[in-house]
């Protein structure tokens, strides 16, 4: 029995998200009991795979992925791994009956941020579907329990959601993409000049997908829709901060929700929550 192995194992997951995001933190809180340590599950795994392309700059980036690829595959077959980590996200991925080709998504999108990419509308979207959407598709999964018809009815406005969540992320983290990562995620966009119009179009794509997903936030489980919508509200109002910037300004400061500002805000989406005002 590996019970205590596998407690041990939520347990680290939890420890990384906590570390790693307090808006994650605070949205998962809000999820049904049982919903909590999956997701916390898929986060972990998440920042694990984002941390080794994003920060461990003295290392060799690329050996680092590929075991961390192969590690994770062996733990899915094998149903346990020695990184508590993936220990938890092989256990989520079984229970839920996550398809590997997202976790291959995933993956693909991690390994196009180890190359000098020129983003392309195409490969934009490509790395959008990986890093991103995918993501909220294993979500998914867990907040569904298992119930094929509401994934798939739900399936578009989740993905919707990871999008405009990745792509306030990319004007939110524009300077330290650009200036430290030497990345430029926009297609067709030359960041050393970026201009207020070319921001204005981007955060019209992103405007148009928070729309679409929170049609998919009302319809999901009581189980979910409380914690979904507090990260869906913190994402809306760092969005709407950063809307309020010009581009020469958010590539000069990197735009942030205080801890008192989340705090306020989880507790008016519980209120709204409460009272059915989503």
């Amino acid at each position: 029995m590996k019970t205590i192995f596998d407690k041990v194992s939520a347990e680290c997951s939890k420890i990384v998200t906590k570390n790693y995001s307090t808006s994650f933190s605070l949205g998962i809180q809000f999820l049904g009991e049982k919903l909590r340590n999956p997701i916390y599950a898929i986060y972990g795994f998440v920042r694990l795979a984002d941390e080794i392309v994003d920060s461990f700059h003295d290392y060799d980036k690329v050996a680092l992925l590929t075991k961390f690829k192969r590690d994770c595959y062996e733990a899915i077959n094998d149903r346990i791994s020695l990184n508590p980590v993936l220990n938890a996200f092989q256990e989520v991925v079984n229970t839920y009956e996550i398809d590997v080709e997202l976790i291959d998504l995933f993956l693909q999108s991690m390994e196009m941020d180890l190359q000098k990419e020129v983003y392309t509308p195409e490969k934009y979207e490509q790395y959008i579907l990986g890093s991103a959407q995918v993501v909220g598709l294993m979500c998914l999964h867990v907040f569904t329990e298992g119930n094929k018809i509401t994934y798939e009815r739900l399936k578009e406005s989740a993905m919707k959601l990871g999008s405009a969540f990745q792509k306030v992320n990319f004007l939110r983290d524009v300077n330290a993409d650009f200036y430290v990562l030497s990345r430029t995620y926009f297609p067709n966009v030359d960041l050393s000049v970026f201009t207020t119009s070319e921001k204005t179009i981007i955060e019209k794509e992103i405007s148009a997908e928070f729309d679409a997903a929170l049609n998919g936030i009302r319809q999901l489980p009581a189980s979910s829709r409380k914690g979904v919508y507090l990260a869906y509200i913190y994402y809306r109002r760092l969005f709407d901060k950063i809307r309020k910037k010009t581009a020469t300004q958010i590539m000069a400061e990197r735009v942030r929700i205080s801890n008192v500002q989340k705090f306020t805000l989880m507790f008016g989406s519980v209120l709204r929550s409460r009272y059915n005002r989503i």
